[in-house]
């Protein structure tokens, strides 16, 4: 055996020699038709995109709050979870409420990928089902009233449930990939784009001026067939901090230096910056999420108009847990098994702080998206 073979490889074709084999994915027109866009969910749609980009640009001095689960493991729970978050939306309404709704996960190597690759929790990866459980809940969702936010982890995906989402983010791992920056500038819904994973935010910033210009890439259309895809561009995009390189960047001298580097790279648009509160900002301890928020709020209230919104990691119960050996069966409901979360009722807190916050910062009387002392 050469050097360069390994025993799974067939060598008998000339092409494919590591490829196992494929499988028929349903067509994006075909799934919209099986699960089409009722009128309620089409209003909620429409209402959150249009509140989002309305903030993005200033225009909306709310704030836009992404709050919800790591990742979406089981529809019922994601169901359950949204009925105890559609109330808030009325009862906290300087806050445009959207709920995370993620069924890629990116792997640092390997792991549970997400709903849509492996719906069955068990490594069987029946993308097909997984494709109809996320369209499916994502139609449940919109259709209670409460807007969705999902990632766009690979350039295919979003041709089947676009028509259903508020609200996307290019995750660290993926912000400085041209593909990625291309899909953006194509979406029909505002992007965020997050700093690189070592806490780089000039990636973010050029990933967000590459989005605002037009492109021309490789993609599939609605019925599933390779094509050239040529876009308009997306102005309604802003930068996620997330922390990175174990250190945070959500203190008010982080915020001032991204506003700044924001400005100078795009003078004619007001600067937008949305703090992740997980990740390498709560320094991968859920507990520390509230935190963010309270230093959060504390700029808002100093009339911070670059703050343009937050993401919470939250789900019914707090923590999280590993798929257990007998299978789904023996998780714990309620409990994340991706990055652990807030219980809802620290969520209802972290709400009701930052709703404060804001008509504070209102009351400021605060003009041009800049901190005022």
């Amino acid at each position: 055996m050469s050097a360069s073979s390994s025993p799974n490889m067939n060598e008998s074709e000339p092409n494919d020699v590591r490829v196992e084999g494929y499988e028929p994915l349903i067509s994006p027109l075909l799934l919209r038709s099986e699960v089409p866009v009722s009128s309620r969910s089409w209003s909620t749609i429409r209402q959150a995109r249009r509140a989002c980009a309305k903030v993005i640009s200033h225009r909306d001095d709310r704030l836009i709050v992404i709050v919800g689960p790591c990742s979406i493991h089981d529809t019922e729970q994601a169901l359950e979870y949204a009925k105890m978050l559609a109330p808030l939306m009325s009862e906290l309404p300087d806050l445009v409420i959207v709920m995370r709704s993620y069924f890629e996960k990116p792997r640092t190597i390997v792991g549970w990928k997400g709903l849509i690759n492996d719906p069955d929790l068990d490594g069987s990866f029946k993308i097909n089902k997984g494709m109809r459980k996320a369209r499916q809940l994502l139609s449940d969702l919109t259709d209670l009233g409460v807007p969705v936010g999902v990632e766009l982890l690979d350039t295919i995906s979003p041709q089947f449930l676009s028509d259903l989402i508020s609200w996307g983010a290019i995750g660290a791992r993926t912000t400085e990939s041209q593909l990625h920056r291309e899909l953006a500038s194509g979406t029909s819904h505002p992007i965020g784009f997050k700093n690189g994973t070592d806490g780089g935010v000039s990636v973010a910033i050029d990933a967000m001026r590459s989005a605002n210009c037009p492109h021309s890439f490789l993609g599939v259309n609605d019925q599933g067939l390779a094509s050239i895809v040529k876009t308009s561009g997306n102005v309604d995009v802003h930068v996620i901090l997330r922390g990175g390189g174990s250190k945070p960047n959500y203190d008010p001298e982080s915020v001032r230096l991204v506003r700044e580097a924001i400005t100078k790279a795009r003078p004619d648009t007001p600067p937008a910056i949305m703090i992740d509160c997980s990740h390498g900002n709560s320094l991968k301890d859920h507990r520390n999420q509230p935190k963010v928020v309270a230093e959060i709020c504390t700029q808002l209230k100093a009339g911070d108009r670059s703050i343009v919104g937050v993401m919470i990691e939250s789900h019914i119960n707090e923590g999280r847990q590993n798929i257990p050996a007998e299978g789904p069966s023996g998780l714990k409901h309620g409990v994340s098994i991706t990055d652990a979360c807030i219980d809802f009722q620290t969520t209802v807190k972290a709400l009701k702080d930052l709703q404060a916050a804001v008509l504070a910062r209102r009351n400021l009387g605060t003009l041009n998206g800049t901190t005022t002392h």
